[in-house]
């Protein structure tokens, strides 16, 4: 391989060195012709390569190309030592590269190891103290939890009881409200119904009496109405009587038997007639009493 890229460059450097040098010219000299009256004589040609310089060209250009083989091949050298040091450094550096890969690469999977060691612990850790707090949350938010719905529970149980014990209390209460409302009530309306039941016979009693009285006395008032318009008729027909006696009497007097005979019709009638206003009355005295 490095043969054939110092040939290669060689020749590259040779083609280049005499494409840029150009050889020294070669001058022709051309001798006239000896012209022969007889016949022709051609005089040869002679040609005469004269070199200027020749030597420093020559020398030059070897040299030049010893120089440029030799530059090249330095160069080449160089390059190949460059190339090589390159790969060298190339391989250094990808041998660092994947050393520092391998190195970054272990320390990065230690680290990444113990960074996920470290996170599985932490996470571990941080799980098991999570679970943990969790779990102690958990066990808490549950015993919390669980005294939180046991006192709750005892508390609504004892809420429950005492909204029980106050509803029953309530309820006792409202039963008992409402049954001394109800027999304060029943009592009131029994009390008022007795009341009502003593004013209404009261007033009854009372409209009964009154009305009896009432009644009574407008029985009495009757009575004594009629027993006055009795009185007074008996009297005005006991007056008639009398007058129609006095007047019968005298008429009687005046005429024995007629006047007789009317004064015992008269008196006949008028007892008739008194007796009947009295029955009358005293019928309607008991009507009136009945009717009240």
């Amino acid at each position: 391989m490095k043969k054939l890229i110092t040939t290669s460059i060689v020749l590259a450097a040779l083609l280049t060195s005499v494409n840029a040098e150009t050889p020294p010219a070669v001058q022709v000299v051309a001798t006239p012709a000896v012209a022969v009256a007889t016949k022709a004589v051609v005089a040869p040609v002679v040609t005469e390569v004269k070199e200027s310089n020749s030597d420093f060209n020559m020398n030059s250009m070897v040299k030049d190309m010893k120089d440029a083989i030799i530059s090249i091949s330095k160069d080449a050298k160089d390059s190949l030592a460059a190339i090589k040091d390159g790969a060298v450094e190339t391989t250094k550096s990808a041998e660092r590269t994947v050393t520092s890969v391998s190195t970054d690469a272990k320390d990065t999977s230690v680290k990444v190891s113990d960074d996920l060691k470290t996170v599985e612990v932490s996470t571990s850790s941080d799980s098991r103290d999570t679970i943990v707090s969790v779990s102690t949350d958990t066990k808490d938010a549950l015993t919390n939890t669980t005294n939180d719905l046991k006192a709750s529970a005892t508390v609504a149980s004892k809420e429950m009881k005492e909204s029980t014990v106050a509803v029953s209390k309530d309820a006792v209460t409202s039963v008992k409200t409402i049954s001394n409302d109800s027999r304060d009530t029943l009592t009131s309306v029994s009390s008022d119904l007795n009341t009502t039941t003593q004013t209404l016979s009261n007033d009854t009693t009372a409209s009964v009496k009154t009305v009896s009285n009432d009644s009574t006395a407008s029985v009495k008032t009757v009575s004594s109405d009629s027993k006055s318009v009795v009185d007074t008729v008996a009297t005005q027909v006991n007056d008639s009587a009398k007058s129609v006696s006095s007047d019968t009497r005298a008429s009687v007097e005046s005429t024995n038997t007629s006047v007789s005979d009317s004064v015992k019709t008269i008196s006949k009638d008028s007892s008739a007639s008194v007796q009947t206003v009295s029955n009358n009355a005293n019928d309607s005295a008991k009507t009136i009493s009945t009717d009240k």
